[in-house]
C-alpha cells in the first residue's frame, strides 16, 4: 500500500471493521497493539487510519511525530536515540515508538585467498562469479567478454537457459543459481564446490574465509548531517500539546553535547508551515477587505470599525473551538479565515442598509416639512 519503496521485511495491512461494529478504531487498535506485542515481541508494529497514512506518504511525512537528531558521531547518535525513545514511552498520548534504529540484519563475509586462487589460475572474476551462483545467482552467458561458466558448471545447473521473459509489460531476468535459497547455510557455503580450469573441484572453504558479522545500524543523513530520526503516532491526544510536552520534558531530561541538535518534523512540520501561510493569508485578505470597504463607503473610521469587527470574530472563533474541545488544525484554522470573510461581508449589507434608512428618513422629513 506504501507510495515508497521499502525492504523485504517491511508489509502494509488494510483492515477494515464490520458494518455493524460496537467498538471504536482507537478502542480495536489498542486491543491489537497489546496483543501483537505480548505474542511477537520481535515485530515493530505502527498503526494508522488509512486516510491519514495514505496522506503522510504523500508528503513524505507518513508519522505524526517525527524527532530527528542531529550530530556528527553515529556512536553517539545511536545512544541519545535510545534515551530519547525511553523518555517518549513515558509520555502520555503517543504509541507506535520507533528510536529510529534499524539494523541492516547479519551479513556473511568472504575473504579470499589471493595466493591459493592464483596457485590454480583462478581469477577473482571468475571465483566472484562461480560464489554469486550459490549466493544470490548468475545470468548465463553475461556478454561475450564477460565471466561465463564454464562446462562443468553448466552440466550442474542442467537444462536452464539464459535470457529474460515477458511479465506483462515488463522483461524479466531470468538468474541461475545451484541452491535454493531456503536450503542455504553458512556450513553448506563453506563446502560447496569451486570447479578448477582442469574440471576438478574444490570446497569453497580451501580458497577463502567466510565468516558472520552482526547486523549494523542503517545509517542516514539530510542536508549532508548524519542523523537519527525518531517516529511515533498519536493515541486520543492532539499533536501541538503533545509535541509541546516532548519538547518540554526533552529539555529536562536530554542533555545534548555540543554540536548535536533537535528538529521536529512530521505532521508538526507540515503544520507549523501551514500555519504560517495560512496566517499570511489572512493578514493579506483583511489588507484586501479593507482596500474593498474604502472603495464602498471611502471613510477611514467605517471601514476601519467593520474590519475590527470581522477580525474580534478570531476571538469567538477560538473560544468556539476551546469549549467544543476540537484542537485548532489546517481545517479550523481555514474556517476562521472564512468566518472573518462571512462578518465583514455581513457587515457591508448592514451599514449599507443603515446609509439606505438615513436617506430615507431623510427624504420622508424634507416631505413633511
Amino acid at each position: 500500500m506504501a507510495f515508497r519503496t521499502v525492504p523485504q521485511n517491511f508489509g502494509d495491512y488494510s483492515i477494515q471493521l464490520k458494518p455493524n461494529h460496537q467498538h471504536t478504531t482507537v478502542d480495536v487498535i489498542d486491543d491489537l497493539r497489546k496483543k501483537i506485542e505480548a505474542t511477537q515481541p520481535s515485530l515493530h508494529v505502527s498503526f494508522g487510519q488509512r486516510i491519514s497514512d495514505l496522506l503522510g506518504d504523500l508528503m513524505s511525512t507518513p508519522s505524526p511525530v517525527e524527532i530527528k537528531i542531529f550530530g556528527d558521531d553515529q556512536k553517539k547518535l545511536e545512544q541519545l536515540a535510545a534515551q530519547a525513545g525511553n523518555i517518549l514511552t513515558h509520555i502520555n498520548g503517543i504509541a507506535d515508538i520507533e528510536n529510529g534504529l534499524v539494523q541492516a540484519g547479519p551479513s556473511m563475509v568472504f575473504t579470499p585467498n589471493v595466493e591459493k586462487l592464483a596457485q590454480f589460475n583462478i581469477s577473482l572474476t571468475d571465483f566472484q562469479t562461480q560464489l554469486t551462483a550459490y549466493t544470490g545467482g548468475v545470468p548465463l552467458g553475461i556478454n561475450a567478454n564477460g565471466p561465463t561458466l564454464n562446462p562443468a558448471q553448466l552440466a550442474m545447473a542442467g537444462d536452464v537457459q539464459s535470457g529474460s521473459i515477458q511479465d506483462g509489460e515488463q522483461m524479466r531476468r531470468i538468474l541461475m543459481r545451484f541452491t535454493d535459497f531456503k536450503d542455504n547455510s553458512l556450513e553448506k557455503i563453506k563446502n560447496d564446490l569451486i570447479f578448477l580450469p582442469d574440471g576438478t573441484t574444490k570446497p569453497l572453504s580451501f580458497f577463502c574465509e567466510v565468516r558472520m558479522i552482526d547486523g549494523e545500524t542503517e545509517l542516514r543523513r539530510e542536508n549532508l548531517k548524519s542523523n537519527v530520526v525518531l517516529t511515533a503516532r498519536l493515541n486520543n491526544r492532539d499533536l501541538g500539546s503533545t509535541i509541546q510536552e516532548i519538547q518540554q520534558t526533552f529539555a529536562k531530561e536530554l542533555s545534548l553535547p555540543q554540536g548535536y541538535t533537535i528538529e521536529y518534523g512530521g505532521a508538526y512540520s507540515e503544520q507549523q508551515s501551514s500555519f504560517k501561510e495560512l496566517l499570511l493569508i489572512l493578514i493579506t485578505a483583511s489588507l484586501l477587505v479593507f482596500a474593498v470597504l474604502l472603495f464602498l463607503f471611502r471613510h477611514w473610521l467605517i471601514s476601519l470599525s467593520i474590519l475590527l469587527v470581522s477580525v474580534l470574530g478570531i476571538s469567538g472563533c477560538l473560544m468556539a473551538l476551546y469549549v467544543t474541545g476540537i484542537p485548532l488544525n489546517v481545517g479550523s484554522y481555514t474556517g476562521i479565515i472564512m468566518i472573518v470573510g462571512i462578518i465583514a461581508e455581513n457587515a457591508i449589507f448592514t451599514v449599507n442598509q443603515f446609509f439606505a434608512n438615513l436617506k430615507s428618513g431623510a427624504k420622508i422629513g424634507r416631505a413633511h416639512v
